[in-house]
């Protein structure tokens, strides 16, 4: 049935008793009774999450390390009960969370087959008519006898892998499946979720690639400390994971020769000394944060104030993060104030040439000998998404990570 809802998650919370102390004796547990004190602390791991996977969709769910996702996949797969809401299942559902989950070192991997089987709630009968499929999958013909301690990590991935996705379920769930497993493996995994999505087969991923989400996926939710951020478009949730990895952590990029470089060499007195000349140094976006195939235009205002009787211009790089180039990068001349006061510039240039990466603004004031003078702080250092552009041919999405040109591409107005 056609938008036909798979998985329906309402309003689930969770959280662990994380313990404060270790209470060894019955006296010291009553006595921390009558006290007050309870031993433990509450963690909210999910906040009132809510969201529908319809059947056919390939679900991507993204977040940050430790912000509930493996949690939430644990609760749609009946392995932890939340405290509040609850989750509705419609089909048969087979899980792939966690490597060697159901699985006894001791035993063949035969022998794990038939129990990792029993353990998804198949017959013996239903297993026999899909072993030869698992093993074939797995590659793993020559070793089927073997006991499992004896198998490596990835052989242990390929196996228990191959039990999930030969299963027939309606609903798929898989955590960081892509993570592991050698580069043979990987291309498997491609070609099944490949498969998959032209089978309309459900599937919910968890994954920190963003490659992935956009690959396969058709929908996609970010979740950031147990609540939901976004959920929407594939491109839309990469774009914002991105930029929320990149201003959660401040990374920046150093490239050999840059504003960053140079700001890093600097002594403490130097800085010092610099403060003195500029101060109030501010860098304001005024265009979107994520630059898409509508709106190609970034725009921003810098200020700053001359302490001292000075001629100065405002120098200022964009930094491919992911990539580790520069994007454009201006210490020309142009633009040259004098005298003491505030000064106020604003910039605006069309991105329309740039494709599908993540750019940090570096800003910098020097003087008419190129000196730099000042530099901006991390809150001053604006970070802009360019989306990738579907309105771009093959060729050209491969060569628009270039460098933006002076000439025509940059505007500023006092």
């Amino acid at each position: 049935m056609k938008n036909e809802v798979a998985v329906k998650v309402d309003s689930i919370s969770k959280s662990f008793r994380l313990p404060t102390e270790n209470t060894t004796s019955l006296k010291r547990t009553i006595v921390n009774y009558f006290q007050g004190i309870k031993g433990y602390r509450e963690q909210r791991v999910l906040r009132d999450i809510s969201f529908e996977v319809e059947r056919g969709d390939f679900f991507g769910v993204v977040g940050r390390n430790g912000s509930g996702k493996s949690t939430l996949l644990k609760i749609i797969s009946q392995i932890y009960v939340p405290e509040q809401g609850n989750v509705e299942i419609n089909g048969k559902l087979v899980s792939f969370i966690e490597l060697g989950v159901g699985f006894n070192p001791e035993l063949s991997g035969k022998e794990n087959v038939y129990l990792n089987g029993a353990l998804l709630g198949f017959s013996t009968a239903e297993i026999d008519d899909m072993y030869d499929d698992i093993v074939e999958f797995a590659e793993l013909s020559d070793f089927m006898n073997q006991k499992l301690k004896n198998y490596s990590s990835g052989m242990q991935v390929r196996l228990a892998f191959s039990v999930a996705i030969q299963s027939k379920s309606d609903i798929l769930v898989l955590d960081e499946v892509l993570a592991v497993g050698d580069e043979a493996f990987q291309r498997k995994c491609n070609d099944y979720f490949m498969q998959a999505r032209e089978d309309k087969k459900t599937i919910i991923l968890v994954t920190h690639s963003m490659d992935a989400v956009r690959k396969y996926c058709n929908k996609a939710m970010m979740i950031d400390k147990g609540e939901v951020k976004i959920i929407g478009t594939p491109e839309d949730v990469a774009n914002q994971y991105s930029l929320s990895n990149v201003m959660e952590t401040g990374a920046a990029t150093v490239i050999e020769g840059s504003n960053d470089e140079e700001q890093e060499t600097e002594t403490e007195k130097e800085k010092e000394e610099e403060t003195k000349l500029i101060e109030n140094l501010q860098v304001e976006l005024l265009s979107e944060t994520i630059i898409d195939n509508d709106n190609s235009l970034v725009e921003f205002t810098v200020s700053y104030d001359v302490i001292d009787n000075m001629r100065t211009y405002v120098a200022f790089s964009m930094v491919d993060i992911d990539r580790n180039v520069w994007i454009y990068n201006d210490n020309s001349f142009d633009e040259m104030t004098s005298g003491k006061g505030t000064k106020q510039l604003r910039y605006k240039c069309n991105l329309n040439s740039i494709n599908g990466c993540t750019i940090k603004l570096n800003v910098s004031i020097r003087n008419d000998d190129d000196e730099p003078c000042a530099f901006a702080d991390k809150e001053n250092s604006p970070v802009i998404i360019v989306a990738k552009k579907d309105n771009m041919s093959k060729s050209e999405r491969i060569s628009s990570s270039g460098i933006l040109k002076r000439n025509g591409s940059w505007l500023s107005e006092k």
